[in-house]
């Protein structure tokens, strides 16, 4: 099965960026990102032991969830509008992509129990990527904490575009992600476990700058289209 052996390859690659890193594999948390994949191809992958799964847009996680085996953990990866708030808290059970203070806000008055986020850094600084820039995470980071509902457990940054071709090109704005993290957990206090960074590209280059959490769907279920 492709899959299968997909998978063996993509573990032997993360064991083998550990080792360079001097990190346990099992360190590293791997979220498959599952967007324009069919229902029974995503089951599959539940089958041979994937545990979480991410999609970009509430209209098709909508029209998967049904379908999908329960066990799993849904991830909200891809840009969050506000007025998908209310249906996106029905099926995911993280936000990774919260990137301003009206989002988290919407997250906070929709919620009717707490929500674990993740704020969103637009370290590459393209103007086509969403996320918080990183001279004002402080702000959003002092809002989340004021707001009821929010759990906010780390960072997300995604790595730039170019970095398909050029993997060492996502290293500095993974460094850059995992040196914000330190600096806000120093100054308010509180331990962000989760540093979600890296993709089917670059994410040898994110474990080897820290990141606890992968975002894999190409090197998983093979092209889309």
């Amino acid at each position: 099965m492709v899959l299968e052996e997909n998978l063996k390859k993509l573990k032997e690659r993360v064991a083998r960026a550990c080792d360079r890193a001097g990190r346990n594999p099992d360190e590293i948390r791997l979220v498959a990102v599952t967007k324009e994949f069919p229902p029974e191809i995503i089951n599959q992958a539940i089958e041979l032991g994937i545990k979480e799964i991410g999609e970009n847009r509430v209209q098709e996680a909508r029209a998967k969830y049904g379908l999908i085996k329960k066990g799993v953990i849904w991830h909200m990866v891809g840009h969050l509008q506000r007025n998908k708030v209310k249906k996106a808290l029905e099926i995911f059970d993280i936000i990774q992509s919260v990137d301003s203070e009206r989002l988290a806000r919407e997250i906070s008055k929709r919620a009717e129990k707490e929500v674990p986020i993740l704020v969103e850094v637009n370290t590459s600084k393209e103007k086509t990527k969403f996320g918080v820039e990183p001279e004002t995470v402080d702000t959003l980071i002092e809002v989340v904490a004021d707001l009821p509902n929010l759990k906010l457990l780390g960072l997300m940054t995604i790595g730039p575009g170019w970095a398909i071709s050029d993997p060492e090109a996502s290293r500095p704005c993974f460094r850059l992600l995992s040196d914000l993290r330190k600096k806000i957990e120093d100054r308010f206090q509180i331990v962000l476990p989760i540093l979600s960074m890296g993709m089917s590209s670059d994410f040898e280059v994110a474990i080897e700058e820290g990141t606890t959490m992968i975002r894999v769907g190409t090197a998983i279920f093979g092209p889309r289209g």
